[in-house]
């Protein structure tokens, strides 16, 4: 932050340099055309010939050798060195041209301010004071000599005018540069600010375009160009929003007509999301207009975040007030079961209920653990027995009628580390889907809940069907919360599903097969070697 001011400020002190140097020159060459010129005859005859051709040449020297390195090392040093050569050679020339003596005085002095500009203030006033004196110890050797025109009164105004010329460009030489420290830290400031908003448009999920009266994209940030590479290439500055998108030039067009805003979703392309855009004029009257495209996408993320929250709280409050009359419930079977009157079948009957209780307790310990993100309960199971038991147990509680509900897989055994609750309530979900929408228009459903390994030994549960399979558009969405193709569906059991799996370090996915239906293939942790396979 520190050296862009600081070097705007040299540059700006360079330029005065330059022109102090330049007048330097001019001095010269006015002395030297004042000897050797026409005007010659003109001008009082020197005191000492030789000596004032010597100065007026060597000034003119050594002017153009600190004219042509100006540009070059240290910028105080220069203008030191500088006003020390002006003042021996001024202080020569006034000895020797003494008819000259006024002027080179006075233009002494525009030397003597120009330095007190450049040097600091210490230097500025020290070179005015050398200058003052010299003049009057000029005096002095003149009237030692016998030299008596002048009054003392001449060089001592000469000297308080170097000190005031002095003293008041130094002062502005110092006011100068502080302003210009200033004007170049608000500038960096700006600039910086310039980029951290440059930044955020670029970044934000709003698509942002400044469009022109003729149409003309002016800016586009990430969004934007997402938004409108329909063709492939990004829309660059110039070019036309009614290529880019025609829909949203119409839009814009009516937009400047009317002034009315329309918030109908639009899609610019068929591959990409749709969007509700908004417009803005740049400033008041202006005919440059600010363009948002609000991804409906993103809105629809969000707000499916908010509901999920809120479900969340909901369902641990609901799970947590059936857990009271579902313990009753158990009570009283349990009570009916110690009965002695109670024949065989009503016993079995008895069995299924509290079965299904200790279920309907599971999956609601299940809710609350997912609600509260608790971690789950691994246990080491033989996917093979606990996969036939399921199906055992389905069929049981859920009559089949027509339908086909197997347990395939390797005869031996295969163990795994998870949640044996938590699978159960994964299988039902998807064997229920299966069951529901995995079966041909007129025909029974086929369902096989098969247990496989791979290669690598990683273990896999897949529930398949015979039914028509899942359409492609239907794939990337099928584990979205809230998503269903069922007019009854809350389009939460694949979610919850999946999240059952994930917080036993397992996947679920959607496989598609070759012969048609739909395949959901849960992913498990590979087993332990210690546990072995049966």
């Amino acid at each position: 932050m520190t050296t862009r001011p600081a070097a705007q400020a040299d540059s700006a002190l360079r330029r005065e340099l330059h022109f102090f140097t330049l007048f330097r020159l001019f001095e010269a060459a006015l002395l030297t055309f004042l000897l050797f010129g026409p005007v010659r005859d003109y001008v009082t005859q020197p005191r000492d010939e030789g000596i004032a051709k010597a100065t007026v040449v060597s000034y003119l020297f050594v002017a153009l050798v600190l004219f042509v390195i100006r540009k070059r090392g240290d910028l105080q040093l220069q203008a030191l060195t500088g006003i020390a050569f002006d003042l021996f050679f001024c202080l020569l020339a006034v000895y020797a041209l003494p008819g000259t003596r006024a002027g080179i005085v006075l233009m002494l002095m525009f030397n003597v301010g120009a330095a007190a500009l450049l040097l600091p203030t210490r230097f500025g006033l020290g070179v005015a004071t050398l200058a003052a004196g010299a003049l009057v110890l000029e005096y002095f050797w003149n009237a030692s000599t016998g030299d008596t025109s002048r009054g003392i009164a001449e060089p001592l105004l000469f000297a308080t005018g170097y000190m005031a010329t002095a003293t008041l460009t130094n002062v502005l030489g110092r006011q100068m540069r502080e302003s210009v420290d200033l004007a170049a830290r608000h500038g960096e400031d700006a600039a910086s600010l310039a980029e951290v908003n440059e930044l955020i448009i670029r970044r934000l999920r709003t698509g942002v375009l400044l469009v022109d009266k003729h149409g003309h994209l002016r800016l586009a940030n990430e969004a934007a160009m997402l938004l409108l590479s329909d063709s492939g290439d990004h829309p660059g500055e110039g070019r036309n929003l009614l290529v880019a998108a025609p829909a949203l030039a119409k839009r814009l067009e009516t937009w400047r007509e009317s002034s009315r805003a329309d918030d109908t979703p639009l899609q610019l392309a068929p591959d990409l999301p749709e969007v509700v855009p908004r417009f803005t004029r740049l400033r008041a009257g202006s005919d440059q207009v600010l363009v948002f495209l609000d991804d409906t996408s993103i809105v629809s993320r969000q707000v499916e975040s908010m509901t999920l929250a809120t479900l969340g709280r909901f369902s641990a409050s609901l799970a947590h007030e059936i857990r009271n009359p579902l313990a009753a419930i158990n009570y009283a079977v349990q009570l009916l079961e110690e009965s002695k009157d109670l024949p065989t079948a009503d016993l079995r009957l008895l069995e299924i209920v509290r079965q299904q209780g200790q279920r309907m307790n599971g999956i609601v310990e299940n809710v609350l653990g997912l609600a509260r993100r608790e971690p789950a309960k691994p246990e080491h199971v033989d996917l093979i027995a606990f996969t036939r038991r399921f199906v055992e147990d389905y069929a049981t509680s859920h009559p089949l009628e027509h339908d086909t509900l197997l347990a395939t897989g390797k005869p031996t055994a295969l163990f795994t580390l998870i949640d044996p609750r938590q699978l159960h309530q994964v299988l039902t979900a998807l064997t229920y889907n299966a069951l529901t929408y995995g079966r041909m228009p007129g025909q029974p459903a086929r369902v096989s809940v098969h247990v496989s390994v791979d290669d690598d030994g990683i273990p896999a549960i897949d529930v398949r069907d015979r039914g028509p399979g899942v359409p492609e558009s239907v794939v990337r969405q099928l584990f979205r919360p809230f998503f269903t193709t069922s007019g009854h569906g809350t389009g939460l059991g694949l979610y919850i599903a999946r999240e059952l799996c994930r917080a036993n370090q397992a996947t679920l996915e959607h496989v598609s097969l070759p012969g048609g239906g739909a395949c959901f293939r849960i992913g498990l942790s590979a087993p332990s070697p210690l546990l072995g396979r049966g």
